[in-house]
């Protein structure tokens, strides 16, 4: 018998088995694209070709957590593209999520061999934070959620992202890994952009596909219409939405401004990427038509210029290079505007026409006062109208995906929408959970400053205010007017993704060589405390 098993495992090796069902499965995928191609069924084309991808995507990221996260950016980027062309399709909407699943377990595995490249932290408002996920889980079962399935999206929504911060933490060992990160970001987001500013000029036939689902030509096919009577088209770029494009901006606002500042004082490679990058990303802040992403961009542009004079190192006589990185700043805008301006003057005017009659205090049509307070503070107070507004009625129940809950489970929310983020969180888990909510908002404020502040006068302070500029403007003031601010999933990933690089950043600064004019704290342990 032993001879025997002995003969068969060297005519059948392991290699030649997996070699043989290697090839029925590819003999079989071939066999199914023939038939979707004789059929011209090309939307199963792509769904085959997700699927043979993906799989090959999750052997990489199973091998590798660092590539997984690149992977993961990737797709959580262009997602919407495949949602569009393929229909809305949830088991879409679900990759990115098992994707990181998949990265998060390829980290811990790294982390529990003791990979010498896997480096972790402590997150000084760790305990507040788990203090609100345990409130936040015991809601799953609030008695008046009428599903249970409301708080596990609620549960998805709210937390499922934030280990992305050991992550971002772990995934810059040097500052090639710094530069590489940003510069991948960056570069898918500047294509993002491109893309945006020219189905902003082309119109909504660009981008989206003949044959679209209802619920997203909806969200694809938006206008707004001046009191003049110019009537602008909103671009959704990839996405399916122009919420989400501009969300995007956001943050790529704030990553361009902040490496920029960083690059300036820092090296000279890379920084006609981020000029240009700059420049396009001013220009598709003007071009998608969202006031909010209007305004953030100059506050995020007026703040985080005072904070770079305030964090230049003024007694070494570098300042003078954080005054040329505001001036090129200037002049990346201005160059913006300008090709703007001669190119597609119709398209620039009719939206400066639209901002100016919306924003501008002096226009008789101006909203800006409405929008940005009374409008989300009525929305606010209409929280407490609802009986249960001191314990909530449980976590997801009127969240950003709700929708999909009660299609597919046949029930309804128990309470109405309510539009104000902070007004959401009372609706939902009650006023003890937005009592929590600005708590570990507090918490991350501070322990982010502290981490800012270390890093005053280094090359790494202009990243460094602008992500912790990026991290409060989304906990507080943008949910505050909306809870589709923290739950969409780009914004959510980046923050969490961002705070545990910059915790990373005082690390980094003591292993790199800097110049005389530098100057950081010789320890990194009082940043993170």
């Amino acid at each position: 018998m032993k001879s025997f098993l002995q003969v068969a495992s060297t005519q059948f090796p392991r290699r030649t088995v997996v070699s043989f069902v290697f090839l029925l499965f590819a003999l079989l995928v071939a066999f199914k694209v023939g038939g979707y191609i004789l059929s011209s069924d090309f939307t199963s084309l792509g769904f085959i070709g997700l699927v043979v991808a993906g799989a090959a995507t999750l052997l990489v990221v199973i091998n590798s957590w660092r590539k997984g996260l690149y992977f993961f950016l990737v797709w959580l980027l262009f997602e919407d593209l495949a949602r569009k062309f393929l229909g809305n399709n949830m088991a879409i909407y679900f990759a990115k999520d098992t994707l990181l699943l998949i990265v998060y377990l390829s980290f811990f595995a790294a982390y529990r061999r003791k990979d010498p490249d896997v480096h972790t932290f402590r997150p000084p408002f760790l305990p507040v934070l788990l203090v609100f996920v345990w409130y936040a889980a015991l809601q799953m079962f609030n008695p008046a959620s009428t599903s249970i399935f409301y708080g596990l999206l609620g549960i998805k929504l709210y937390f499922y992202y934030i280990p992305l911060i050991f992550v971002g933490y772990a995934v810059i060992n040097s500052e090639a890994d710094l530069r590489k990160f940003l510069n991948v970001n960056l570069g898918l987001m500047l294509i993002i952009a491109v893309l945006g500013i020219a189905q902003s000029i082309v119109g909504p036939r660009f981008l989206n596909p003949e044959v679209i689902a209802d619920d997203i030509r909806l969200l694809s096919e938006t206008y707004r219409v001046s009191a003049a009577g110019v009537r602008v088209y909103r671009p959704t770029s990839i996405f399916v939405s122009t919420g989400r494009f501009a969300d995007l901006l956001i943050v790529a606002w704030f990553l361009v401004f902040g490496f920029s500042g960083y690059l300036l004082l820092r090296d000279p490679r890379g920084r006609l990427f981020a000029f240009l990058a700059l420049a396009v990303t001013a220009a598709a802040c003007v071009m998608c038509m969202s006031r909010g992403v209007f305004l953030w961009s100059i506050i995020g542009a007026v703040v985080g210029s005072v904070a770079f004079l305030w964090g230049a190192p003024w007694r070494h006589g570098e300042a003078l290079r954080t005054l040329r990185s505001l001036q090129r700043a200037a002049l990346g805008i201005g160059l913006a505007v300008v090709v703007l301006l001669v190119a597609y003057p119709d398209a620039f005017l009719g939206r400066l026409a639209v901002y100016s009659e919306t924003l501008d205090p002096r226009s008789p049509t101006n909203e800006l006062v409405h929008r940005a307070r009374d409008y989300p503070l009525q929305n606010f107070l209409a929280a407490f109208d609802y009986p249960r507004w001191p314990y909530g009625y449980g976590i997801g129940t009127i969240s950003l995906g709700g929708q999909y809950v009660s299609r597919f489970f046949h029930t309804r929310p128990p309470a109405g929408n309510v539009e104000s983020g902070f007004g959401t969180i009372v609706v939902e888990i009650g006023i003890l959970g937005l009592i929590l909510w600005i708590a570990v908002s507090t918490a991350i404020a501070f322990s982010a400053w502290k981490v800012v502040r270390g890093l005053k006068g280094s090359p790494w302070f202009p990243l460094a205010f602008m992500i912790f500029l990026y991290a409060i403007a989304l906990l507080l003031p943008m949910t505050f007017v909306s809870m589709d601010a923290y739950q969409d999933f780009i914004l959510n990933a980046y923050l969490w993704l961002l705070l545990g690089i910059l915790f990373r950043l005082p690390t980094l600064a003591l292993t790199v060589p800097l110049s005389a004019g530098s100057a950081v704290p010789q320890t990194p342990s009082d940043w993170v405390r």
